[in-house]
C-alpha cells in the first residue's frame, strides 16, 4: 500500500482550506476563489517528487466564444477577468516524450459552491473538494512518487502528464480548462481522468444538451385574460408534450424536465416566460439525433396546442400566435460523447487489479469527453469513492485516508505496468 506521507496530507488540507469554489457557482458570501494559488500549491508539492511546470497560463480569450460553448460560460467570459482567473496547470515527469511512451492524469481543482469546515481525524478528510477531486489529485502525487521509486522507467522511458485543471464543475463541461490543454497536445497513450468510480475504471462519458423554450408575448390583467399571451398555459402544455413525447425509454439518456417560470401574481397573466429542459445522450451520433428529435417535438406540441385551444375563449389568441411568440434557444449542445477501447488497456488495468465499471451501468459526464477522437490514445475515468457515497457536490463530503492511499497504490500500479506489460511495451 502507498502511504500519504505527512507532507501530502498537509498539503491536502492546505487544499481544501482554499476556496476554489469555481465563479459559475459561486454563491455571494463564498470568499474570492484561489484557484491560482492552489495550483501553486500543488506543483510546488509536485516539484518536490520530481515533476516540473511546463504550462500555467489562463486560457486564450477566443476560448469561450465557440458554439459549443454553454451559454452560461459564454456570458460570463464577457468580464475579461473571467477566463483570467480561471488558469489551469500542467506538470511533466520526465523529458518530453512521443505519445506512445506518455501517461497523462487530469484532475480538477474547482469545486461546487458550498464551503464545508475542514478537518481530519488521522482516517477522513473532510471538506468542499475531498473527495471531488483534490483528495484523488494529493494521492496521485503519492502514487507517482511511488511508482518513481519502484521502476526507474518512470521518469524516463516513461513520461507523465498531469493536468491540474479549472473550469469542471458549474456546467463549465471543460471547456476553457481541459480542451484547451487537449487541443495543445498534453495527452498520452494511457489517460486517466480522476474521478470518484468506486475504483472502477469506465471507458465511457455521456454529454448533455440544455434547451431553452422561450415564449415572448403580450401580457394582460386578470379581467381581460383573453387580450393577452397565456405563457403559462403554453409552456405548461408543451413541458407535459415534450416529456411525454421524448420519455421514450428507447435512448440510454435521460430527460430532465428542469424549471418553467414565468412569474408570481395571482391577478395578471404572463405574456412571457421559459421552459429549461436538460438531455444527456451516450454517444455524439445520439446528441445529433437527439437535437433533430427535439426541434420536431416542439413543433409538433405547437400545432397541438394551436388546434387545441383555437376556439377557446380565453387562450385563443395564445393559440392563434404560438408559433410566433415560440423560440428554441440551445444553452447547451455540440459536446462530444467518450467512446474508448482498446483491447492494451483492459489488460493494463487488468493487470494492475482494477475492475472495469460493468457495460450495463450508466455512465456520467466529465472533462473526459475532450478525449473523444484523439488518435493514438486510451482514456478512462478512474478514481476512488463514490459521487453519492461521499456527499461529493453535498454537506458533509468526505475522503477516507484508506481510499486515498489505495488510489494512490493503484496510480502506481497503472504507470510500472505500463512500462513493463509484461516484458513488452503494452
Amino acid at each position: 500500500m502507498t502511504r500519504l506521507s505527512n507532507e501530502e496530507q498537509d498539503l491536502l488540507l492546505r487544499l481544501l482550506r482554499t476556496c476554489t469554489v469555481g465563479p459559475l457557482e459561486a454563491e455571494p458570501d463564498d470568499p474570492p476563489p484561489e484557484i491560482r494559488q492552489a495550483q501553486l500549491d500543488y506543483a510546488r508539492a509536485a516539484e518536490k517528487i520530481g515533476l516540473r511546470v511546463v504550462h500555467h497560463a489562463s486560457p486564450p480569450p477566443g476560448t469561450a466564444i465557440r458554439d459549443d460553448v454553454p451559454e452560461t460560460v459564454r456570458q460570463a467570459a464577457r468580464n475579461p477577468d473571467f477566463l483570467e482567473q480561471q488558469p489551469s496547470l500542467v506538470l511533466r515527469l520526465g523529458p518530453e516524450a512521443p505519445r506512445e511512451r506518455t501517461v497523462m492524469f487530469n484532475v480538477h481543482l474547482d469545486t461546487v459552491a458550498g464551503l464545508e469546515p475542514v478537518s481530519f481525524d488521522r482516517s477522513r478528510f473532510t471538506g468542499r473538494g475531498a473527495i471531488d477531486a483534490k483528495g484523488p489529485a494529493v494521492a496521485l502525487l503519492a502514487g507517482i512518487r511511488a511508482a518513481r521509486a519502484r521502476s526507474r522507467s518512470v521518469g524516463t522511458d516513461v513520461s507523465v502528464l498531469v493536468q491540474a485543471v479549472s473550469g469542471e464543475e458549474g456546467g463549465a463541461m471543460g471547456t476553457f480548462g481541459t480542451r484547451p490543454l487537449v487541443d495543445a497536445g498534453f495527452v498520452g497513450r494511457l489517460n486517466v481522468f480522476c474521478e470518484p468510480t468506486g475504483f472502477r475504471y469506465l471507458r465511457r462519458a455521456t454529454s448533455a444538451m440544455t434547451a431553452c423554450v422561450r415564449v415572448d408575448g403580450d401580457g394582460a390583467i386578470d379581467d381581460r385574460p383573453d387580450a393577452g399571451h397565456n405563457a403559462t398555459v403554453l409552456l405548461g402544455f408543451l413541458a407535459q408534450h415534450l416529456a411525454r413525447t421524448l420519455d421514450t425509454g428507447a435512448r440510454s439518456g435521460r430527460v430532465c424536465v428542469a424549471g418553467l417560470h414565468t412569474g408570481d401574481m395571482h391577478n395578471r397573466v404572463y405574456g412571457s416566460g421559459r421552459l429549461l429542459l436538460n438531455l444527456s445522450y451516450a454517444t455524439s451520433e445520439e446528441g445529433t439525433l437527439l437535437e433533430r428529435t427535439f426541434g420536431d417535438a416542439l413543433a409538433a406540441g405547437l400545432r397541438e396546442f394551436r388546434a387545441r385551444f383555437a376556439a377557446s375563449r380565453e387562450f385563443a389568441r395564445t393559440a392563434r400566435d404560438c408559433t410566433k411568440i415560440t423560440t428554441l434557444h440551445w444553452h447547451k449542445r455540440g459536446l462530444p460523447c467518450l467512446r474508448s477501447a482498446p483491447d492494451w488497456a483492459d489488460e493494463l488495468f487488468e493487470r494492475s487489479g482494477i475492475r472495469r465499471w460493468p457495460d450495463a451501468d450508466p455512465a456520467f459526464t466529465c472533462d473526459a469527453i475532450w478525449m473523444d477522437g484523439v488518435a493514438g490514445a486510451h482514456t478512462a475515468v478512474f478514481g476512488p469513492g463514490s459521487l453519492d457515497g461521499n456527499n461529493a457536490h453535498a454537506e458533509g463530503e468526505f475522503a477516507d485516508l484508506a481510499d486515498l492511499e489505495a488510489f494512490a497504490s493503484a496510480v502506481s500500479d497503472l504507470l510500472v505496468n505500463f512500462n513493463t506489460g509484461r516484458g513488452k511495451r503494452v
